[in-house]
């Protein structure tokens, strides 16, 4: 498995400086480790792979967000990579048990992730921990009915580029807006 999530990695077209240093890290942390699956909560081994998923509609570039209990912030949908799982079988796995919807993978990028992040988590010392995410994109659309997962969201909403762009700092992902410039470019 390791193997195929080299390849994924080494296929994505960085689309700005820090997404290549994140390659770049995320190439040597493979080539350097053999675990790369959370094996214990929160943070064991750390870093760890995680899938991330836009639920994205087309008609405005307006993404699904969760105001995440954990993280105390505005997130993208996703989790962690299961041992063995690929994540685009996260992705499928996720996107039901958190919204209730089947996966509907967006084009041009199908079931390859379009963007790639190194990130440290937020919370107190023994739980923070660094994920590796491969973000995935999921057409949706505003109209569709989802099942928020209640136990982990305290809330969820549809967010336009603008919106996110002027979002107070620390209150959504950190690297969500490089992901929309990311997707408007193309």
């Amino acid at each position: 498995m390791r193997d195929e999530i080299r390849a994924l990695v080494e296929a994505l077209n960085p689309g700005d400086e820090q997404e290549a240093r994140h390659r770049g890290e995320t190439l040597a942390w493979l080539a350097a480790t053999a675990d790369i699956f959370r094996r214990e909560k929160p943070r064991t081994p750390s870093p760890h792979l995680v899938a991330y998923f836009l639920l994205r509609d087309e008609t405005d570039g307006a993404v699904l967000l969760v105001d995440h209990r954990k993280a105390g912030m505005w997130l993208p949908t996703g989790g962690h990579v299961e041992p063995g799982e690929h994540p685009a079988e996260t992705v499928r796995r996720e996107v039901v048990e958190e919204l209730g919807v089947p996966a509907a993978f967006s084009q041009p990028f199908g079931e390859r992730p379009a963007f790639l992040t190194v990130t440290e988590t937020v919370g107190g010392p023994a739980d923070r921990h660094t994920d590796v995410s491969l973000w995935y994109v999921l057409s949706g659309s505003r109209d569709q009915q989802l099942v928020p997962d209640a136990g982990e969201f305290r809330g969820v909403r549809w967010w336009t580029p603008r919106e996110v762009a002027g979002a107070a700092p620390g209150t959504v992902e950190p690297h969500l807006s490089r992901m929309l410039a990311k997707l408007s470019r193309g």
